[in-house]
């Protein structure tokens, strides 16, 4: 494919660094920062052009003519939608997907279709985001939850303790734990070298052991690799922006949530707007301000400001004052590598959530869903299974049969709305959903042409 990527911040050089790593795509890279543009060329093999997106002869010069996708990233609006406007007037681009930072515009998908503002999919970071630390919250213990198969199924990453009844035992000891639960361990991560795990690999402490299960089984089987915390109650954020302020009106029904914003006008806006948030000006790096505000008794404190340095020295602040689990957003990724094993319990990377909601729409076959795992290291991916035993190198096989890339677990199945996990024998059928686990991502590709039909279904 020829992809046009708009914008080159955190999300568009993110996007095309997993584009020209693990795709045969011709990537184009347009922005008006020249500096941001030379940096990319550096390190990766693509097209730059330097200037304003929207612009005809811009889009021109970056080979809108025979793009196949356009993705608007940039952080204007407005840019994104009118770049995606002349991309579909001008070249008829087939695809054009425009991140959408304002809410008001992703309430309304009514006025996204080709005869009005032509936008095939929409973005919003800040959304995905914001209810992936819904998630997290949702579940104490885990350090990345996903969901698959419309919400039946759900991926949990989770650090094993030596108190789990699971911890020093094989696998397979898993059924006679929890006999009345299915669940199949899709990879373990130990010293951060991946394990491909089977009935017999022996689950130790410390492990970082991602495991798939119907969404009403999660709880039972994280309660077999370590004590489960008790739920939180007490929530502190540290910012008022979209992120911040959303995630606020997300939670402040089910929590006791206060919110510090060091912008007096929008915490003015933001008390008005939220009914149950305690909103507070001030700076979360002020430890006179979190004292004052008890912040020993917090279960959570999320930093969820624009800075990354004060987001990691306010979240690094709350810990050692008392704060039960801290988090923080980290845009640069070598922040995230950084304070990974630190004081900070989890740094979330909006690149990455918002990258697997991309990639989804860029995929070959029939992608549903994929999810970067590990700071973009690993994969988590869902995909239909088409054809039949003739056409297909999956229909009418079973899973142990299959030829996966090295460092490949396929978990579960979704047939016709039931949840199946898999096993050895579980054999594959036509349109089933099937949920891949991938400690390799130079191995999507591979998976893409395994579940490719061949010539004569059609």
């Amino acid at each position: 494919m020829k992809i046009i990527i708009l914008g080159a911040g955190q999300v568009g050089s993110s996007l095309a660094t997993v584009l020209s790593h693990e795709t045969r795509n011709s990537v184009t890279v347009v922005d008006t920062d020249a500096s941001a543009l030379s940096r990319l060329q550096e390190r990766l093999d693509i097209r730059t052009v330097q200037g304003y997106g929207a612009q005809p002869s811009v889009l021109g010069e970056a080979g809108a003519a025979d793009a196949d996708v356009l993705i608007a990233v940039t952080s204007a609006d407005d840019t994104n939608m009118l770049a995606c406007e002349v991309a579909w007037v001008l070249y008829r681009t087939p695809t054009k997907i425009a991140r959408i930072r304002v809410s008001d515009f992703l309430d309304h998908p009514a006025l996204f279709d080709n005869n009005a503002i032509p936008v095939d999919y929409m973005i919003s970071p800040e959304r995905l985001i914001k209810d992936y630390i819904v998630r997290l919250i949702e579940y104490p213990d885990a350090l990345q939850v996903r969901d698959f198969a419309d919400g039946k199924l759900r991926l949990i990453g989770m650090r094993a303790d030596a108190d789990g009844p699971l911890v020093g035992q094989p696998i397979h000891y898993l059924a006679a734990l929890l006999p009345d639960v299915e669940a199949r361990v899709a990879a373990i991560f130990r010293r951060d070298t991946p394990l491909h795990p089977d009935g017999a690999t022996v689950i130790e402490a410390d492990d970082e052991v991602f495991f798939l299960a119907r969404t009403e089984d999660i709880r039972k089987v994280m309660s077999v690799m370590r004590r489960l915390d008790r739920p939180y109650r007490r929530i502190m954020i540290a910012g008022g922006g979209n992120i911040g302020g959303g995630l606020a009106a997300a939670l402040e029904s089910r929590f006791q949530v206060k919110l510090i914003s060091n912008n007096p006008e929008k915490a003015r806006k933001l008390s008005a707007d939220l009914d149950h948030t305690i909103v507070l000006t001030g700076s979360a790096t002020d430890s006179e301000l979190l004292i004052e505000e008890n912040i020993e008794d917090m279960d959570v404190f999320l930093a969820l400001t624009n800075d990354d340095e004060d987001n990691i020295l306010a979240a690094m602040l709350a810990k050692r004052l008392g704060a039960r689990k801290v988090m923080c957003i980290v845009n640069r990724s070598e922040y995230v590598d950084l304070i990974h094993m630190g004081t900070i319990d989890i740094a979330l990377s909006p690149h990455n959530i918002t990258i697997g909601s991309l990639i989804t729409r860029l995929r070959r076959g029939d992608v549903v869903s994929v999810h970067s795992l590990r700071r973009g290291a690993a994969e988590a991916m869902e995909i239909i299974a088409r054809g039949d035993a003739n056409t297909s190198q999956v229909v009418g096989r079973r899973v142990d049969a299959l030829k996966l890339p090295p460092g490949t677990t396929i978990g579960a199945l979704l047939r016709e709305g039931r949840v199946l996990i898999a096993h050895n024998n579980t054999v594959i059928e036509a349109d089933d959903h099937v949920i891949l686990f991938l400690t390799d991502k130079r191995h999507v590709r591979d998976i893409e042409q395994l579940f490719t039909v061949r010539f004569g279904f059609f």
